[in-house]
């Protein structure tokens, strides 16, 4: 984060008439037991699955239909604390009633003593979290016990102080909830305009009449061509050993250092530091890489350099005289591509593709022209979802800094 700007956010406190203060004082954890929450009052269950690190608040949650085990029951303004898996560092406040996995604390907090929500702060600071992760038992997956988190001691600032310092926090909460909402909106924009591109060209950007027609990759415009993508692809075989002088120190990609439908790579190691042994493929800067594992999380990279991928990822060499690199693997992420992959998953284990129903796969060709425009739409709606996760990221880690200045 830019200096300049942390500097103009370090907080000035006199702590001078804040009080040590046990959080087993300010909140209770509060054990309403649902047996059936299918059955219950209750329309919605957080599970663990729906907490995030350092968010303050609850954003998602499931339906408790069908829902038969055993659950705690929550409401508006009550703290969830996720005791199982303590490392994760997950504690959030929830706006709504409902109930909640058994692995979580529901604390309610004391108002005469705090003012609402104050305390969904502190649960979120560094020093609240070292505490809890030294008292956390057990050998698979560690849990915290309340017995021993309500022992935590912080000063505690008087009411007035809360106040305003809340104030605060919910301020950088609320940008931080807008680049949330801005980052979804840019995403959906994304998905929707990958579609409408690769079905009815570059005209459906411009409001014009549209003439397609049915074909073997699904409804094109009636001026674009198809070809079998092994017409148009080549898949690289044989493999390198990543051991070898000449390849130990390049950059090797495994599909779990792909992100899922938006081919960022995530992580950039050699073979040699991630201390790769196995058989890898050699890309270059002229291919793609494409997962065949489980393609309906779209694992597709453009790397633009020289390196090696793991055994479960295809280098694919597209003939740039018929088709730009960029094009193919914006192709590749369109929900049209996947689903014409998923037809051929007949297998009960894990899902994977194949070079032979890669080969059976027809792909949409228009002309070069109207490849770069498309490529340059989708590209310029990539590089604002990266300004605005930048953004966030800013934002979130000037969050946590306030939270830790006063905790």
């Amino acid at each position: 984060m830019d200096s300049i700007l942390m500097e103009n956010k370090v907080l000035n406190l006199d702590k001078s008439n804040w009080k040590l203060a046990k959080l087993g004082d300010l909140a209770n954890d509060i054990s309403k037991r649902v047996d059936n929450p299918s059955k219950s009052e209750y329309d919605r269950f957080v599970g663990l699955g729906n907490f995030v690190s350092g968010d303050i608040k609850i954003r998602t949650w499931e339906t408790t239909e069908n829902l038969a085990s055993s659950a705690r029951a929550f409401q508006a303004g009550d703290i969830l604390f996720a005791r199982r898996n303590a490392y994760l560092r997950r504690a959030s406040l929830v706006e709504f009633d409902g109930c909640c996995s058994g692995d979580a604390f529901v604390l309610r907090e004391n108002h005469n003593k705090v003012v609402t929500g104050f305390l969904a702060f502190l649960l979120n600071s560094n020093a609240l979290w070292d505490f809890a992760n030294s008292n956390a038992a057990g050998t698979m997956s560690k849990r915290v016990k309340w017995r021993d988190l309500e022992e935590y001691e912080f000063l505690l600032p008087p009411k007035d102080q809360q106040v305003q310092l809340a104030k605060l926090f919910w301020a950088m909460d609320n940008v931080i909830e807008k680049e949330t909402e801005m980052l979804l909106n840019c995403e959906t924009l994304r998905d929707v305009n990958r579609e409408r591109l690769y079905t009815f060209g570059i005209s459906a950007m411009n409001g014009l009449k549209i003439s397609t027609r049915k074909g073997h990759s699904g409804i094109i415009p009636v001026k674009w061509d198809e070809r079998k993508f092994l017409e148009i692809v080549k898949i690289t075989s044989g493999q390198v050993d990543p051991t070898d002088e000449q390849f130990k120190n390049l950059y090797q990609i495994g599909s779990e250092r792909i992100e899922p439908n938006t081919g960022k790579i995530t992580e950039f190691k050699t073979a040699q530091e991630l201390n790769i042994t196995s058989g890898n493929f050699l890309f270059t800067k002229e291919h793609i890489i494409y997962s065949k594992i489980r393609p309906y999380f779209k694992k597709v990279a453009n790397p633009n350099i020289m390196g090696l991928c793991s055994a479960d990822i295809y280098p694919l060499l597209p003939n740039q005289d018929i088709i730009s690199k960029e094009f193919l693997f914006f192709y590749l992420l369109t929900e049209k591509f996947t689903q014409s992959i998923l037809r051929f998953q007949n297998r009960t284990g894990m899902p994977k593709v194949n070079r032979d129903e890669l080969g059976a796969i027809y792909i949409p060709i228009p002309k070069a022209e109207e490849q770069r425009k498309i490529v340059k739409i989708l590209t310029g709606i990539d590089n604002s979802r990266n300004h605005i996760l930048s953004k966030l990221a800013t934002s979130k880690a000037l969050q946590k800094s306030l939270i830790n200045q006063v905790f």
